[in-house]
């Protein structure tokens, strides 16, 4: 099965080659750092410390990560921490997040056995451990061969890929238990891991991480330089259409347009924040195309930034902390079918969040938010109706501030009720760290005996 598997990953390389060069000649996207990707890792001074591997594939991975990080650095002096990414956007985001501190960041190295035999042999890693989704064979296996434990964190599968991997169920069941153990976001996702065939003995649920994350401190100076330039004073009501895709936008400026006819004056405000940085040009001729007055963070400031109808939010890493600054946010990826996006960060600082129907990514932590009350969810719609039905809502929740104020509120409550999973997190990494192992083969750590901390 892993000669099937390296044979279908190489033959998927060989056929998206001509989307790569695409990509590459455009962005950078997949060319940067490719020695890397081929387990070309820099030499590290580990100062005689074991080394910890923590992957996160993209920029939501790395943003829950900053508490855990900031934790671990905290807990195991003895260890020096290292972090890979997959995506440039989520390599931008661990350098500014842990650059300071993580002894190396690079790039994930494709899953081919040779790629990931030659960075372990750079890293030596004592552990790994990986965020949320990224169940990679080749890894897996080679970190079984060497006896380093492999942690999932966060973990979760959704709906769609659990019946995707039902179809190769025996497969994942080799490669589950490969993980030294599974530490998932709810008991949904906990059940599904076990039903593909990893050992109950060795799946926790010890909480969402992005419970914890989301309430990372805002940065006042990107808070104060936005609210002078572009004159975010709380006069004007402001829309913040966040980590959007495509068609979003154009749904999202319908919707805006709606908003301000229906206002004396017109006073409503957007603020879009695209998520991904390839696609800011693309959004940027939408919004010229438009008919709105608009301006882009990245440009010099100019008289009109305070004027304008619509700012595009073109730079990496500012966008938590706007979020206080915004009467309603919708979070993106959930009108397109793209499973949604993070809706904590905007509720932890008590703002109003609105999603789509497709939030599949996030399903427990949607589930808490509309079981208490606390989101406002648009049903399935298509895009061409979605703006009608996203400036409905809109209307309604800036003309009732006492109801957008109280579903902040009660968002915000279901974020402190539901923080700590980091520390249960440690807890049990520091029960890893320090169970013994064996050589046996039938089980890759057999010896450890894992509980969750209360």
């Amino acid at each position: 099965m892993y000669l099937l598997y390296s044979l279908l990953l190489t033959l998927g390389f060989i056929i998206l080659i001509p989307r790569f060069l695409i990509d590459a000649l455009r962005s950078g996207k997949y060319v940067t750092g490719l020695r890397q990707r081929l387990g070309q890792v820099p030499a590290i001074d580990c100062e005689g410390r074991a080394v910890i591997w923590l992957h996160c594939v993209s920029v939501g991975e790395a943003e829950a990560a900053r508490p855990l990080v900031r934790a671990l650095l905290d807990r195991f002096h003895n260890h020096r921490l290292v972090v890979s990414t997959t995506t440039v956007t989520g390599q931008r985001v661990a350098r500014d997040a842990f650059g300071s501190d993580a002894a190396a960041i690079f790039y994930f190295p494709i899953d081919w056995a040779w790629a990931v035999r030659r960075t372990l042999r750079t890293l030596k890693a004592s552990t790994v451990l990986i965020m949320e989704t990224e169940l990679w064979p080749q890894l897996l296996r080679e970190c079984r061969a060497r006896q380093i434990p492999v942690l999932l964190l966060n973990g979760r599968i959704s709906e769609t890929s659990f019946r995707r991997y039902k179809l190769i169920q025996p497969f994942m069941r080799r490669v589950l238990n490969d993980l030294a153990m599974a530490l998932m976001q709810s008991e949904q996702d906990a059940a599904r891991i076990r039903q593909l065939g990893l050992v109950n003995e060795r799946v926790l649920v010890p909480g969402n991480l992005k419970f914890d994350s989301a309430e990372m401190a805002i940065d006042p100076r990107v808070l104060a330089g936005f609210r002078e330039r572009f004159g975010f004073d709380g006069t004007r009501p402001l829309l913040l259409a966040a980590s959007t895709h495509a068609p979003e936008e154009r749904v999202a400026v319908e919707a805006f347009k709606q908003v301000k006819d229906s206002q004396p004056g017109g006073r409503a405000r957007l603020l879009i924040a695209p998520r991904h940085p390839e696609r800011f040009s693309e959004v940027a001729a939408l919004l010229q195309s438009s008919g709105v007055t608009w301006t882009r963070r990245s440009n010099h400031p100019a008289a009109h930034d305070a004027t304008c109808e619509v700012i595009l939010l073109d730079t990496i890493g500012e966008l938590r902390s706007v979020y206080p600054l915004a009467d309603v946010v919708f979070v993106g990826g959930s009108i397109a079918p793209h499973g949604g996006h993070n809706v904590l960060e905007p509720a932890a600082s008590g703002v109003c969040v609105v999603t789509g129907p497709h939030t599949q990514n996030f399903a427990a932590v949607t589930k808490s938010l509309l079981d208490e009350n606390a989101l406002v969810q648009l049903p399935v719609l298509p895009p061409s109706e979605s703006s009608t039905e996203l400036s409905s809502v809109l209307i309604r929740l800036i003309s009732d501030e006492a109801q957008r104020n109280e579903i902040g509120k009660r968002a915000l409550a279901v974020c402190k009720l539901n923080r700590g999973a980091t520390e249960r997190t440690i807890q049990i990494i520091a029960n890893i760290l320090a169970a013994p192992t064996t050589a046996e083969e039938s089980l890759p750590f057999p010896t450890l005996r894992v509980t969750a901390a209360k």
